[in-house]
């Protein structure tokens, strides 16, 4: 499938594919972006999309980014009649930490405090940057690779109104219906 994308800005670099057999392929930022604790972001990718009709692109976290970092990318839809610029909205779920005090009240070395942290683990040095920021800042920066996506196939249902459902063995059970432990 051919998807033709148009750049926006010159800082935007093509999504790839890491491997021949990956099903979903990278996105990266097109500029930095500072994500403080408990902060959400838009990054930019730079990049507009015409995905064909009758399919969408589905923005979906990086497992590594997830893992090993208080960074969580929501799950996106980009349409096909979109024609915009793609961003990935990024929350930083650390918790904030103020005056060498973090949320549950015990001290922290001050050193701690303002020392952002960036994706792609370079140390802070290669990183110019003004101002004091609270541990667990993140920097994405433009060129990281800030999430992956996949472009699908889309059915549309037709909604129709009746009185009734059909009987199912789960009814109307929800909610940890199945058994959930505690």
């Amino acid at each position: 499938m051919n998807v033709n994308i148009k750049r926006l800005s010159a800082d935007a670099t093509t999504p790839t594919y890491a491997h021949s057999t990956d099903a979903c392929f990278d996105l990266y930022a097109a500029a930095d972006v500072i994500i403080e604790p408990g902060e959400t972001a838009l990054v930019p990718t730079g990049l507009a999309f015409e995905i064909p009709s009758g399919y969408e692109m589905q923005i979906r976290p990086r497992s590594g980014i997830t893992l090993k970092t208080p960074l969580r990318v929501q799950l996106g839809t980009v349409d096909s009649g979109y024609a915009g610029e793609v961003g990935v909205i990024v929350d930083n779920i650390a918790h904030r930490e103020v005056l060498g005090l973090d949320l549950n009240r015990q001290a922290i070395e001050y050193s701690e405090v303002f020392s952002p942290e960036v994706i792609r683990g370079s140390s802070e040095d290669e990183w110019d940057y003004f101002g004091n920021y609270p541990n667990r800042t993140y920097i994405v920066r433009k060129g990281d690779r800030i999430a992956q996506a996949v472009i699908k196939p889309v059915e549309q249902a037709t909604f129709t109104v009746v009185d009734a459902l059909e009987e199912t063995e789960r009814g109307a059970g929800g909610f940890g219906s199945s058994g959930v432990g505690k």
